[in-house]
């Protein structure tokens, strides 16, 4: 498509794939997106983005990033039945960090049927020079039907200048601090624990639930009268925070409480999608990786609590662990097909942070597949106050069937997060579980289990 041109959108509901080519010195790049009338968002509510990922209606939610070779996506998704009939435009946007558009190579808007994944629409934004934001295109409303325009607007003042246009009330941007000094580990003590892990403790009812932080639920702001813009954001409101952490191998580790993250529920996602071309281990075993109806991914996470005591969380034997008793750790859910935008959660009760010493998040395949290659994964950390940190994990290019994510270490009552994305491979005989705990040092035995 051309700049300024449009196509019809005859679906009821589309994913927005936003891509670029990745490499040394390119920037990152995020999508989002506003829901307007009259050109302007009625509260900050109507802004989706990776610190807001669902708009209150359900109509659209940012469903994060995927790698495939040098290739990046950042993905929205519309369900135009729930588009609140007060919305004319919804604006697709997207931000550089770390540098300008002009540095970001092959960046592009696809507009993909999200039934069937047909190409509905597809800009190519080629002129981008000092630009830290776009407008890449919009979908509007016409007599009932919905189309989509390409737009390439280009902003220099990022994403908080492109929010602030629209009527978003920006907080004042923030910078991420370098990385967190970690203490060399201690020695692994002998293993003296019990022959299994922890089990799952009996359930209870807690007085006062402790619930895992979700996207804000606003409630749908009403729409504003004839002929007058609503207001930005409802006065006394909090403004919104384009505040993120995103560690890589230079910078692998941070301070939960430098990020604010310091009570309440973190939530640690794992997303994931499978590339439908196999590469690398996936051509030399054949059948490396398996389709979404195949493969079975596990989230969990070994723990070491401040009373010397150890165990797992995880699907696998049922153990799923409790927010409100230790080990103050509980598996939300078990994704079998990768299909659930959710992804696989674990969510840690930061109020209860000096009882932990040590907690290592990995992701075990259960069944499906011989190895983690072709498989594109983000891990996301969301604590209910503070910044949300992610990463990538890297290419697979070993037959690994586990890999050590992240590992959060009690630092004088501060949290440490240290990205680990690190893929290992059992010995012959040795179970997924059993070589975590050995390279990590965790000193428990382990028996067979089943889910």
């Amino acid at each position: 498509m051309r700049k300024g041109s449009n196509v019809p959108v005859p679906v009821s509901a589309v994913r927005v794939e936003l891509g670029w080519r990745t490499g040394p010195g390119v920037p990152d790049v995020d999508a989002s997106a506003l829901l307007l009338v009259s050109g302007k968002v009625r509260s900050d509510a109507d802004f989706v983005f990776y610190n807001q990922p669902a708009h209150s209606s359900g109509a659209v939610r940012h469903e994060g990033k995927r790698t495939a070779g040098d290739t990046v996506t950042d993905t929205l998704s519309v369900d135009f039945g729930r588009v609140e009939p007060a919305i004319e435009t919804v604006v697709l946007a997207a931000s550089a960090d770390g540098g300008s558009f002009g540095r970001v190579p092959g960046l592009y808007i696809r507009v993909l049927d999200a039934s069937g994944g047909a190409e509905l629409a597809r800009f190519d934004s080629e002129d981008a020079t000092v630009e830290t934001a776009f407008v890449l295109g919009e979908l509007y409303r016409r007599q009932g039907a919905w189309k989509f325009r390409a737009v390439g607007q280009g902003y220099g003042s990022g994403l908080a200048g492109l929010a602030t246009d629209f009527g978003i009330s920006v907080d004042e941007p923030q910078h991420a601090p370098g990385p967190a000094s970690v203490p060399a580990p201690a020695a692994a003590p002998a293993p003296v624990q019990p022959s299994a892990p922890l089990p799952p403790p009996p359930p209870t009812a807690p007085a006062a639930p402790l619930q895992p932080p979700t996207a804000p639920a606003y409630p749908p702001a009403a729409p504003p009268a004839p002929g007058y813009p609503a207001p930005a954001s409802a006065p006394g409101s909090a403004p919104v925070s384009l505040s993120k952490v995103t560690l890589t191998k230079e910078a692998p580790s941070v301070s939960l409480t430098k990020q604010g993250g310091t009570s309440g529920a973190m939530r640690v996602n794992l997303n994931w999608q499978v590339r439908k071309q196999f590469q690398g281990w996936g051509q030399k075993l054949g059948r490396a990786i398996a389709m979404h109806g195949d493969l079975d991914l596990d989230l969990g996470a070994l723990f070491e609590l401040s009373d010397g005591s150890k165990g797992v969380v995880q699907a696998l034997g049922n153990s799923f662990g409790s927010l409100h008793q230790p080990p103050f750790i509980q598996l939300d859910a078990d994704d079998r097909t990768g299909a659930r935008t959710s992804g696989e959660n674990l969510t840690i009760n930061l109020d209860q942070k000096n009882a932990f010493r040590r907690i290592l998040v990995f992701v075990t395949i259960y069944e499906g597949a011989r190895s983690f290659a072709n498989l594109n994964a983000t891990v996301t950390l969301q604590p209910q106050h503070g910044a949300p940190i992610d990463f990538s994990l890297d290419e697979c290019t070993v037959p690994s069937p586990v890999c050590a994510l992240a590992l959060i270490t009690n630092n004088g009552g501060d949290l440490i997060v240290q990205r680990e994305a690190r893929y290992l491979v059992p010995e012959r005989g040795v179970s997924p579980q059993r070589t975590l705990d050995y390279a990590y040092g965790w000193g428990m035995n382990w028996t067979p289990g089943r889910k």
